[in-house]
């Protein structure tokens, strides 16, 4: 997209837009209702998803290629390297990854009976993986120690179903508590090998359906004796357990500090790394690729050291969950506090705040709607894209609704998120009451996130030579996909209490 004389620009916007642009874009400043902003796709083919993907050499390879539009459709990709294979059906790639690393340059093709559509494509063969930040689900924030493989059976379902999987979410992860809890040993079985509690009858036929709706697999555990919930965890026994999440066929692996603190020695650093670099060796000698997500709360500025123990992402705080909302809702504190690193975060590797808890949340027979507004929820939305954040909801997938739906399925959001410069935003003004983040994006554009913290409506300006650029410049808004106009020297828009105006600036 480089060089490209196409605007593609983003106003998430959970408030009214500038005066001039008010009218035509519905509800007005003040309007914290839950109004839906995202276009419904076309009944034309649209591939959306990364430009890019990393793989190592040699491993398995599963990408289901992801695109809306009226079904059936007809798939097609073009310099597809050898070993891998792709259904013209589904869309789905196959496979084995070349054993030469390099990239690998392709064209993904969509057809129907309404039209047809093309994406480039590259796959990078080489060390890196997660390119772009990882996008899926996450069963932690619904349902808790009650998890089931058929929720998360049922997860993959709805990802497709709903149309997720069209936007580029992908891995299906299972949280705590699949394992055997403490006090129902035995916890492994006579070669060492991790037993899976009765809620997972079959755990490895689980990741197999998982695999057969294209989607890819995620679990967890921990470098101490107990996982946070008290359940089996891997100490004395990562190259085993590794061997076996390999073995299973999962591609994600959240590893929890929890019990660890309490057998670690060494100087509080080191201590903080060794578990980490450990498994981090251990995961490149597999014949899989698994994403490495650290899970330590940001502990020893876990930043500054993740990406060299061999972590993708990053937890940079504490659970997103625990965070109690003060003058600020909690993902704004957290989303803040991450915002801080950015200097750390690059293709591979990423700060993590935590997942998207819209929608239905909480305990299984307890969750509740969330009590977010609608400006806060495409706020929240708004700065996860903009931080280059891994993108995953923790709500119920049973319970998805139109709204819900409509913050987490907008393909030009997304694409801020996905882009390939891998630059994570920076505040480049903070006051009491707003601040200002921008993103510098591959096609040489700018995404410009105007956010109020007040709890009243308030205008908000970016002058464009505070992003380096002189003359007149197009703005558009990506949570509407309209194109807004030629600015001469700026921009502003009235924002509503806790709400966003992310643009996407073009010279």
């Amino acid at each position: 997209m480089k060089n490209s004389k196409a605007l593609f620009a983003v106003l998430a916007i959970a408030a009214s837009v500038s005066v001039m642009a008010a009218s035509a874009f519905g509800p007005q400043a003040g309007d914290s209702g839950k109004v839906i902003l995202t276009p419904k796709p076309g009944p034309e083919p649209k591939i959306n998803g990364p430009a890019v993907f990393g793989a190592r050499p040699g491993h398995p390879f599963l990408y289901r290629i992801p695109c809306t539009g009226e079904r059936p459709v007809t798939f097609r990709v073009e310099n597809l390297p050898g070993g891998l294979t792709f259904d013209a059906a589904t869309g789905i790639i196959t496979g084995t990854v070349p054993a030469t690393a390099g990239r690998y340059e392709m064209t993904l093709a969509a057809e129907n009976g309404k039209g047809r559509n093309e994406k480039a494509f590259t796959l990078v063969v080489g060390e890196t993986l997660a390119l772009t930040p990882p996008m899926g689900w996450n069963d932690w924030y619904i349902h808790y120690d009650q998890v089931t493989e058929e929720h998360m059976r049922r997860a993959a379902d709805v990802m497709i179903s709903s149309g997720m999987a069209d936007y580029g979410y992908m891995y299906v992860n299972v949280d705590d508590c699949w394992m055997k809890k403490k006090g129902e040993s035995p916890y492994r079985d006579d070669k060492g090998v991790i037993l899976t509690n009765a809620k997972f009858p079959d755990i490895k036929g689980m990741v197999d359906y998982i695999h057969g709706r294209g989607l890819r697999a995620g679990v967890y555990t921990s470098p101490g004796p107990w996982t946070c919930a008290e359940y089996t965890a891997s100490a004395g026994h990562e190259e085993l357990d590794a061997a076996t999440f390999a073995a299973w066929g999962f591609d994600f692996l959240k590893y929890d500090w929890c019990s660890y603190g309490d057998a670690a020695a060494g100087a509080d650093r080191e201590k903080a790394i060794k578990p980490y670099r450990q498994m981090g060796e251990i995961l490149k000698k597999l014949d899989r690729d698994i994403v490495y997500n650290l899970c330590q709360y940001g502990m020893s500025n876990v930043w500054e050291w993740a990406g060299s123990v061999g972590g993708n992402c990053w937890r940079t705080t504490h659970d997103l969950g625990n965070q109690k909302d003060d003058a600020l809702p909690g993902f704004m504190q957290i989303g803040l506090s991450n915002a801080e690193h950015y200097a750390y975060a690059k293709p591979g590797q990423r700060n993590d705040p935590d997942y998207i808890l819209i929608g239905w949340v909480g305990n299984t027979g307890e969750e509740r709607l969330t009590t977010l507004t609608g400006d806060e929820q495409y706020a929240y939305m708004s700065m996860w894209c903009l931080i280059a954040a891994p993108l995953v909801f923790s709500g119920n997938m049973a319970k998805l609704d139109a709204f819900t739906l409509n913050v987490l399925c907008n393909a030009e959001v997304i694409a801020v998120d996905q882009d390939v410069l891998g630059r994570q935003g920076r505040i480049i003004r903070k006051t009491g009451d707003e601040f200002v983040m921008v993103k510098e994006l591959e096609d040489g554009s700018t995404a410009v996130g105007l956010f109020n913290l007040s709890r009243a409506s308030k205008e908000i300006a970016i002058a464009f030579k505070d992003l380096g650029m002189e003359g007149k410049a197009a703005v558009r808004d990506l949570w509407r996909q309209k194109d807004l106009g030629i600015f001469d020297t700026g921009y502003s828009a009235e924002v509503n209490p806790h709400g966003v105006v992310l643009i996407r600036i073009l010279r």
